[in-house]
């Protein structure tokens, strides 16, 4: 059974980093489309940042020049650079293949 498994979330305050990362269990995320979703308190999923299969890459306008997603198909694995990050970036936030959604890793940022 093909799984997407997050990780590397957790609480920082404003201005920190992390760096979530989305490993599969099939070589899926080498040639695919992949993305990072979020879900805020409250609110709807939201599109944070994508990958085409060419590597091309698209954000969510709140986080541009702040994330950078990328990949390592060696590894399977798909990554989610957060930098200066903002209170409203608080959520629980899944990676996505075409088919699947892993089960999300809560980021918390303090004021």
């Amino acid at each position: 059974q093909v799984q997407l498994v997050e990780s590397g979330g957790g609480s920082v305050q404003t201005g920190g980093s992390l760096r979530l990362s989305c490993v599969a269990s099939e070589s899926i995320v080498r040639a695919n489309w992949m993305a990072w979703y979020r879900q805020a308190p409250g609110k709807q999923r939201e599109l944070v940042a994508s990958i085409s299969g060419g590597a091309g890459t698209n954000y969510v306008d709140s986080v541009k020049g702040r994330f950078t997603i990328s990949r390592d198909r060696a590894k399977n694995t798909l990554y989610l650079q957060m930098n200066n990050l903002k209170p409203d970036d608080t959520g629980v936030y899944y990676c996505k293949s075409p088919l699947l959604w892993g089960q999300g890793t809560q980021v918390t940022v303090s004021s």
